[in-house]
């Protein structure tokens, strides 16, 4: 079983695919040829699930960081008798600059490591086990390297050293002196298709060299924000461009499945597709890097994937495959042990299949967002968001599964019928470019306030004075921070100001993060919601309360790792990473919480009496 910490991995990315390096130079996990392809390293798992690490062979201190404003990672092993660095990237199409990178990725992974001072010797491991671990593939050596077949995968290891297998895994060891260095590289091919060839160590050097600078174009093309956390917010804005899938515009939740919500628990789910949940808060965090030809992508994606759903009476599905699928289907890997024994592991998620009424509202946020003033929509987009406005009219008042895809009775959750809300609010705002009738924007504007007066009211708990997680409950929920985030309330409104602190009271843990909710055995147990703090950050913000928000925006930012990567969720009690990761969600809230605090106290700065 695999108990390498969460936090201890950094995350690789071509736009197609991901890997997770530990800090001993492990790969312990790589999708190849899709973000959601059965993992050939997959130790992160379950020990026996293959891995390729090249380290010193004996003691190190290990540092590492990005190549400034790259997803390249430099990892640094000190030694006694000398040191040594490791770059390892997945690479990018040649010469892919600005917002092409990722085009044509080949599906390579690169490793070069040089010795910078003294000698180290250096031992490699090399272990791939295709469709998580059930492949021990037969391995044979060629000419520059050893390939590797078996299933569904021909695996070719560019390789300068000589490697010896025993049992489909292969080592080596070699001794490097100051200025020497030794590059590798894996490349994933079909075993009917041509056998890749491989590759020249002059090659790896060049292709990780244009690698760097491809990415580094593309940060320089997105630094539309200035303001405090700037370094963090470039950051995360890079880890959402590695979260996406380059051919469609998907973004996926997470790099990963199965990492558990509880240790041992089995809320372990895979997340390696889209949520239409995450499009509205996506957007705005792209704008805020001023990745504006992405936004155009990912809600064309979302766009296309939704495509004659409604029109066909079903409900809008939820989540989506990266490359537009719709059939999710869950099954569990039964011979994989999980991390940390948190089984079982998940492939597919049956979410797909459950009602979320709040999806209506985050598409429509999401293309209010997008929609310059006065542009006019495509028929087929017309539609969709024509039909998502009234099935948002039609199905408020019905029962769902709610953000947190509970599964068990559908409820009244408050958080749904909030986003039905903007689903009407938004789509009065676009009647025009919705060619919406008259008549038809007065019955959502009836259906609008019907849905005020039920959160008002029926949300609204007088005796607890906070907004509930669902109708006439007693129970808290963070999503209640969206109620001024999505303007429902302004900040400054009592009814937010004791909600928001009565979440900061009650769902904050001893860490200074906010759990999602308490209500159920399950909760209890699970950690505390990076997103859901960031919500916190968020909405202090937005009532004035700045010294607090940046409070906790600082907290948050004290639980990422030593490379700026976030999980979901972070222990109550021992205060360690959970959850699938990278969480794009999370990399969200930071972007809109830092952008948040920033307009707050500009508006403060220009409101205050000494000023002008």
């Amino acid at each position: 079983m695999s108990t390498r910490p969460i936090h201890d991995y950094a995350v690789l990315s071509d736009r197609r695919s991901a890997a997770l390096v530990g800090t001993d130079g492990s790969v312990d996990w790589l999708c190849v040829p899709r973000f959601d392809s059965p993992a050939i390293f997959g130790r992160l798992l379950d020990d026996e699930a293959g891995h390729w690490s090249i380290r010193p062979s004996g003691p190190a201190d290990v540092s590492r960081r990005y190549a400034q404003e790259t997803l390249v990672l430099e990892t640094t092993f000190r030694t006694a008798t000398g040191t040594v660095v490791l770059l390892d990237a997945l690479a990018m199409g040649h010469r892919e600059r600005g917002h092409a990178l990722g085009a044509s990725s080949p599906g390579v992974l690169l490793r070069q490591i040089t010795c910078t001072d003294g000698s180290v010797n250096i031992e490699i491991s090399y272990a791939p086990r295709p469709e998580f671990g059930l492949i021990h593939p037969v391995m044979a050596p060629v000419r520059g390297g050893l390939t590797a077949y078996g299933g569904a995968h021909l695996l070719m290891l560019s390789s300068p050293v000589a490697l010896d297998v025993s049992r489909s895994t292969a080592h080596a060891e070699v001794s490097l002196t100051a200025g020497q260095r030794v590059g590798f590289a894996l490349h994933a091919g079909s075993p009917w298709a041509d056998e890749p060839a491989t590759w020249s160590a002059r090659r790896i050097r060049r292709r990780l060299n244009d690698t760097i600078k491809g990415w580094r174009s593309w940060s320089q093309a997105h630094q539309g924000y200035r303001g405090p956390w700037q370094e963090q917010v470039g950051h995360s804005g890079r880890v959402l461009q590695a979260l996406t899938f380059a051919p469609t515009g998907a973004i996926v939740a997470a790099a990963t499945t199965s990492l558990p919500e509880s240790i041992g628990g089995d809320r372990n789910w895979d997340y390696r597709y889209t949520w239409v949940r995450d499009a509205s808060f996506t957007l705005q965090a792209l704008a805020t890097v001023a990745c504006q030809k992405e936004k155009a992508a990912f809600f064309g994606f979302l766009a296309r994937a939704a495509a004659t759903q409604l029109e066909r009476g079903v409900d809008l599905q939820i989540m989506y495959g990266i490359g537009g699928e719709r059939d999710l289907s869950e099954r569990i890997v039964p011979h994989l042990s999980g991390w940390r024994g948190s089984a079982p592991v998940r492939v597919g998620n049956g979410a797909w299949q459950q009602r979320q009424l709040d999806v209506y509202g985050e598409l429509l946020d999401a293309a209010h967002q997008l929609l310059p003033p006065g542009e006019q929509l495509d028929p087929h987009t017309r539609t969709l968001l024509l039909q998502a406005a009234e099935a948002a009219a039609r199905r408020w008042s019905e029962p769902d599964q709610g953000i947190w895809e509970v599964r068990g009775p559908s409820r009244h959750f408050l958080h749904s019928k909030l986003m039905c809300w903007v689903a009407l609010d938004r789509a009065i705002d676009m009647a025009p470019a919705l060619e919406a009738t008259t008549d038809r924007v007065a019955e959502w504007q009836e259906t609008r306030a019907q849905i005020r007066t039920a959160i008002e009211t029926r949300g609204w708990n007088a005796r607890l004075g906070v907004f509930t997680q669902s109708f006439e409950s007693d129970e808290l929920d963070a999503s209640a921070l969206m109620l001024p985030l999505v303007g429902f309330l302004p900040g400054h409104d009592p009814r937010v100001r004791s909600t928001i602190d009565a979440i900061a009271a009650r769902l904050t843990d001893a860490h200074g993060l906010v759990r999602r909710y308490l209500s159920d055995d399950i909760a209890a147990e699970e950690g505390s919601f990076l997103l859901c703090t960031f919500w916190l950050a968020h909405a202090l913000a937005l009532t004035g309360e700045t010294t607090r928000a940046r409070n906790v925006f600082e907290t948050v930012l004290d639980h990422s790792n030593d490379v700026g990567l976030l999980a979901e969720e972070v222990s109550s009690t021992t205060g360690e990473a959970l959850g699938n990761y990278p969480q794009a969600f999370s990399h969200i809230g930071l972007i809109n919480a830092a952008r948040a605090i920033h307009q707050a106290e500009q508006d403060a700065h220009s409101a205050s009496p000494l000023q002008g």
